[in-house]
């Protein structure tokens, strides 16, 4: 203090500095508490995407229509960023066109398990229960067994080495051939009626 009770530069700058403290360990904190809630959340996201994945749903064409081309965009995307990543992640373009090949069967063999009722409100769709486990369980793995990879020292074991080296590319391509060959077939199912 001064003489007149006054603060000098010196200690209302220490003041400052001390009051942002705790603001610079607030961001960090909500970051991981974000991250935490997601981490909680994503559970019900995943049994929820199953239930409403088994539902029996209308048929929109417009939105079918709509969901095949921005499907369409996103396939040539991810070829795009595969041939991208394939500079540093060995076989990752193959394996993400093996997974597109691969999900696209699935799709196609789904579309014709799918159960179709013609009323006279439109079209609806009951997909095959087995077929959407099967797919949501499939991402929940993968999500799982990504977050592994990010929470462990590093690929210690020959299937952590796989997914590091392309294998969660091609699952990822599984996931969007299987939406990107439900929705065409829908497509075409729709144009048909």
């Amino acid at each position: 203090l001064c003489a007149d009770g006054m603060l000098t530069r010196r200690e209302r700058d220490d003041d400052r500095r001390v009051s942002a403290m705790p603001l610079l360990l607030i961001i960090p904190l909500l970051i991981a508490g974000l991250f935490v809630l997601w981490v909680l959340l994503l559970p019900i996201s995943i049994v929820q995407r199953y239930r409403y994945g088994k539902a029996r749903r209308r048929v929109l064409p417009w939105a079918v229509r709509l969901n095949s081309w921005l499907l369409a965009m996103s396939v040539l995307a991810f070829v795009a960023s595969s041939w991208v990543a394939a500079t540093w992640v060995d076989r990752a373009l193959l394996d993400a066109l093996l997974g597109l090949g691969v999900g696209g069967v699935i799709g196609v063999v789904g579309l014709s398990l799918d159960r179709f009722e013609v009323t006279p409100q439109g079209l609806f769709r009951t997909p095959n229960q087995w077929l959407v486990l099967g797919v949501s369980l499939l991402l929940a793995g993968r999500i799982a067994f990504g977050l592994w990879l990010a929470w462990s020292d590093g690929p210690d074991t020959a299937m952590a080495a796989w997914a590091t080296h392309g294998g969660l590319i091609g699952v990822a391509g599984i996931l969007l051939g299987y939406s990107v060959a439900t929705s065409w077939g829908l497509r075409f199912r729709v144009a048909r009626k």
